[in-house]
């Protein structure tokens, strides 16, 4: 089985959602399906269809979620000490080199990877050309509008 790396805090993000759906949506849905059935005839009943589209989605997630942290490696980006390296976990700070624009991303795992909030997923073209590099050096991703260099202007892991 392949492990998949996970920050701590996407770690508690998945169990806190994993924890919503079977204590809170699996029982909501399993009583408005009872209520659907009671309404008599089902070959026509739209709400009892809908619920159990709900159902299905929701069993699938679950299992999802249980097999994404069965499967995790949780990395705490605040133990890390990989002597400025980016690593996945690290946060790093860019600089565009022709626009001289600076962003921060924290390099994360897929379920985290939120690219409004600097949660960069760990396989995206950005975070592929970063991982390995110390700071100081220059990384060149392809895009589609063509290449971009950034200097790594700092690693922190937190």
């Amino acid at each position: 089985m392949t492990t998949l790396p996970v920050t701590t805090r996407g770690a508690e993000l998945l169990k806190a959602e994993l924890h919503q759906l079977k204590s809170v949506e699996r029982p909501a849905i399993i009583n408005a399906i009872a209520e659907a059935r009671a309404q008599g005839d089902l070959s026509e009943n739209a709400e009892y269809e809908a619920a159990k589209d709900r159902q299905g989605f929701i069993e699938g997630r679950i299992k999802d979620i249980e097999g994404k942290l069965a499967a995790a490696l949780v990395i705490d980006p605040a133990s890390l000490n990989a002597e400025g390296k980016v690593v996945f976990g690290a946060t790093v700070e860019l600089e565009d080199e022709d626009s001289g624009d600076r962003v921060t991303y924290q390099i994360v795992g897929e379920d985290e990877a939120d690219i409004k909030k600097g949660l960069l997923n760990v396989s995206s073209p950005i975070a592929r050309a970063l991982i390995g590099k110390l700071e100081g050096d220059v990384a060149v991703v392809v895009t589609p509008g063509g290449e971009k260099s950034y200097e790594i202007v700092a690693v922190r892991y937190i």
